[in-house]
This record gives C-alpha cells, structure tokens and sequence, in this order.
C-alpha cells in the first residue's frame, strides 16, 4: 500500500529561481511532446484504423538523449523528472480515450500549459536523499548555479520512499509530496459483515448481521456557502471583466470555494475514520456507484433529478468518500467490497417486492407492513446481496477489489460449500431471518450526536430526560443548594441587621435554605428535557 504525505517546505529565493528554472524545461518538454502527438494525428487520421500508428511513451523517451545533445540546457533537469513528465502525458491521454470509450462524449483532450504553470517535478525511486538524522531531503540537478536543493522536513515517514514531488499551490506555497510504502496486515474473514449505502442526506446509513442500525446525518457546507457564493459572484459579474476589482472578487469566490471544499473533505476524514475504527466486520460493503454520470444533466430530467445532480457535484462526491473508506480500511488489515447496488432501494427488503419509488419518498411503507427508512432498507438489500453472492462463491476480487464476474452458472456451482451445520449456507440463513425479523416490526434509529473535538468526532447518545433513569447525582445538588443558602443567609442576616433586628427570622431561613433546592430540581429538569 502507498501512502502520500504532503510536507511544506520554505525555500530560499535562490532555490525558488532554480526551481522555476527546472519546471520550465519540464514544462516545454510537455508541450512538445503534446504537439508531436497532435501533429502526428493529424496525419494519420484519414488512414483506416488498422493502419495507424500513433506516437507511445517509449517513442518519446528514447528521444530524451538526442534533444539533451542538441539543448543542453535540459541537462539541467535531473532524467527522471523529464520521464515522469512525459508519463503523466501519457496518462492524462489514457484517461482521455478511457472516458470517450465509456460514453462520455465531452470528455476533452489534454492542453498546452502556459508560462505561470508550475511543472510538478517527480523524482521516481531516484534522484533524492533523506537524511533521517537531520530531517533534511535532497534533490539532484545540474543548474549552473550549483545551488543545493536541501529543504528541512517536519515528517520523516518511516517507510520505504518509492516517490517525490515537489510543487506550489494556488498561494505560492512549496510542498514536498512523498509517497511511502506502507505494510498492511493481513485481511482475515472474522464472519462480521457491515453493509453502507452512501446518500446525501444521510452520508451513511449501515446495517450488520446482528441487525444493528445506524445512521449519520450529512453536514453540508454547500448549503451554508452556497448563497455567500452566488452574491459574490452576482458582484463580480457587473464589474469590466479583468479589472482590479473583478479579480478581487474572482479571488473571493475562489477562496470561498476552497474553505467549501475543504470543510467537505475534513468531515467525510472523521467520519471514515469513525466508522472503519469501531466497527467489528473486517468486511465491508458498499454500493458501487457511477458518481460522474449521476452528476451529469440529461434530457427529459424532472426537478428532482436535476436537484440531484446538483447535490452530488456540491457534496464533494460520495466517490471520493468511498476512497477514503477503502484506504482507511486496508491500513488496518480491513477490507471494502463494492457491489452493484440495483433496485436495492425499489425492493422491501421482508417481503422482496419492487415498486418504483420518487426521491420524495423518504420512507418506505410496504403493504406487507414494512415501515422503515429508505436508506436504511437499502444497506439490508445490500448486505443480502453480499451474502447470497459469497455463498454462490461471487465474492472473490480482483486486483482493482471489485468482485469478479462469472460467465456462467457452472464456474461457480463447483465453489458452493459444503451443507452441514458449520457452512456459509446456514449463516446466511439466520442472518436473513434476523434481518426480515427486524425489518418486520418499524426500525427506530438511535438518535446520534457529532460531538467535534480537536482531532476526531465523537459519536454518542443524546441524554435521556430527567425520571428516566439519567437523574442528576444528589450530592451536586446538596452542594449547589448549600452554597445558595449560605448567600442568601448572609444576605437575610445583613438585612435584618439594617432593619435593627439581632436574630434571623425563621421565615427568612425557609427562603435562605428550602427554596434553592426546589430551584436547583427544576432548573435541572428544565435542563434535562431541553437537551432530550
């Protein structure tokens, strides 16, 4: 498993002018070789398909020598750095004709990069040296100035270093990126299966063999900077584009859409890494979902459709929340398992039957007296989904961790267990009845709480009112009511001295010590069922 850490680093101005100087070659050996490619199409696109040959990786690679030969300032750039550069190339055009082969008709092509674009420099196994001791990382380069790349590092990850890059954000701020390889425990079936479905509303919604349910709502942070978003925008726009103040407000709802983005991202890290931490399954299921064809407007779409659309681009994707799933999970020997996740939400998950459903539809009221959350009935038709697929032998993986597809129903009839009262078979079968059982009575959600602390979130329980068993405890209010009494004591002490009395009158001691404990229990009543 690779992990990525992203480092800040401070540069002197020298070192910022040499590393511009590098990004630059970079940047022009990408642009060239973008161009071959270009000119090279234009060539052979009126020959038949058989017939062309277009311009590979290793095409442009092997060139690399002879173009140092003739420009010699491009030895400057460490060899490597130009490789990778005309890798990503390489992969941006692969991702390009991947989308085109999956119907996305608007996929575009990769551009030209201007001048002010910072080539990211990647140092691939070599070309960098860590000095653990002093945390201090080099990299090589043949500028004139002869200027050393040392830059001082607050993490040394401990791992094996496969991978460095170093790049500047939209701030102009340096980072280093350092991909270490990272050694996973070892996946082992414990015989505990937790099954999400990923929604909007509620970013979770889980369900486990032992008919436990859960859900956890999702914070929008589209929802609190959407409106801020749109007035700014509404100002921009009737300033002279390109002017000072059209940038200053382009720059505003750029840096408003970064916080919007980043709130998103910081949320669904706790969440995941809550629900991965405490659950018991090694296991867990998920639907796979087509996030950029849910996002995308078609014709014929009704409000609600493209309200969903909407949702899911201003979310931060539930994909991306998937990921997050997956790689948290495998870091601790745990494993996610996507699977199709069709009419999971049409079919009652007691009785099986299918009935199309409107967004609207929150809940689902079946006639054979199902009446529970959408969700929630969701994630049980995904759980018996998984089950019934690792029982027919459907649950092995490839390398890409999406389950593999049988071509017929003999290749997975010789790997169906043995029926005896230890096999698969009969756990699925109390599972399932488990599940119906459950199911048939109205599922109700424990009512949860994010509690945000400095580093994690928090999940627990709301309060119960006062008289059902969460009383607050005596002596706090023996010794809250002893304070007030003695205030208010001296208080009635001081009076009747100013009134020429010596003693306390026995009415003033009833209000100096009775009346604070009557106060105290219904403040703490009051308090008790407000936070119910």
């Amino acid at each position: 498993m690779i992990l990525t850490h992203k480092i800040r680093i401070y540069p002197t101005l020298d070192q910022e002018k040499i590393l511009w100087d590098l990004s630059e070659k970079a940047r022009l050996i990408y642009n060239f070789a973008l161009d071959e490619r270009k000119q090279r199409y234009e060539v052979i696109k009126k020959l038949p398909k058989k017939e062309r040959k277009y311009i590979s990786y290793v095409d442009q690679q092997n060139q690399l020598p002879k173009l140092k030969q003739q420009f010699p300032e491009y030895n400057w750039v460490y060899s490597k750095v130009l490789q990778m550069t005309l890798k990503k190339l390489d992969a941006n055009y692969k991702s390009y004709f991947g989308l085109l082969r999956n119907g996305y008709a608007d996929a575009r092509p990769p551009k030209f990069r201007g001048r002010k674009y910072f080539q990211t420099l990647s140092y691939n196994q070599s070309g960098f040296k860590i000095n653990k001791y002093k945390d201090i990382i080099s990299l090589s380069h043949k500028h004139p100035s002869k200027i050393k790349l040392d830059f001082k590092l607050d993490i040394i990850p401990p791992g094996l270093i496969k991978q460095v890059e170093i790049f500047m954000d939209y701030k102009k701020r340096w980072f280093v990126s350092v991909n270490e390889e990272f050694d996973t425990p070892e996946y082992k079936d414990n015989g505990f299966y937790q099954a999400i479905d990923l929604g909007i509303i509620n970013i979770v919604s889980a369900s486990n063999l032992e008919s436990k349910h859960i859900q956890i709502k999702n914070k929008r942070p589209d929802k609190y900077w959407g409106r801020k978003i749109d007035e700014v925008k509404s100002k921009r726009d009737h300033c002279i584009k390109k002017s000072n103040k059209w940038h200053w407000y382009n720059d505003k709802v750029a840096s408003m859409i970064r916080r919007r983005s980043k709130q998103t991202i910081d949320f669904q890290h706790k969440i995941s890494k809550v629900i991965v931490s405490n659950t018991k399954a090694n296991t867990i299921i998920i639907g796979e979902l087509d996030i950029k064809k849910m996002a995308k407007k078609q014709n014929g779409q009704t409000k609600a459709q493209k309200t969903l659309n909407h949702s899911l681009q201003n979310t931060g994707s539930m994909g991306r929340f998937a990921e997050f799933l997956t790689y948290k999970s495998e870091k601790i020997g745990k494993r996610v398992i996507k699977i199709s996740e069709r009419n999971t939400t049409k079919t009652c998950c007691v009785c099986g039957k299918m009935e199309n459903r409107k967004l609207s539809e929150r809940n689902i009221n079946c006639n054979c007296g199902n009446i529970m959350d959408r969700d929630l009935n969701s994630s049980i038709n995904i759980l018996l989904k998984f089950l019934w697929m690792k029982y027919m032998g459907l649950d092995k993986l490839d390398k890409s961790g999406k389950p593999i597809k049988f071509d017929g129903f003999d290749n997975y009839l010789l790997q169906r267990p043995s029926v005896n009262e230890e096999s698969f078979l009969n756990k699925y079968k109390l599972g399932r009845d488990l599940l119906r059982q459950t199911a048939k009575r109205e599922t109700k959600v424990p009512q949860l709480v994010l509690v945000k602390t400095s580093c994690v979130v928090r999940i627990r329980r709301k309060p119960r009112p006062l008289g059902r068993g969460s009383s607050p405890p005596i002596t706090d209010i023996i010794t809250k009511g002893l304070i007030y009494g003695t205030i208010l004591g001296i208080a009635a002490f001081l009076f009747s001295t100013q009134v020429g009395e010596n003693q306390v009158s026995p009415p003033l001691i009833f209000i100096g010590f009775v009346i604070p404990f009557i106060i105290l229990i219904i403040k703490e009543t009051r308090k008790q069922v407000k936070d119910e």
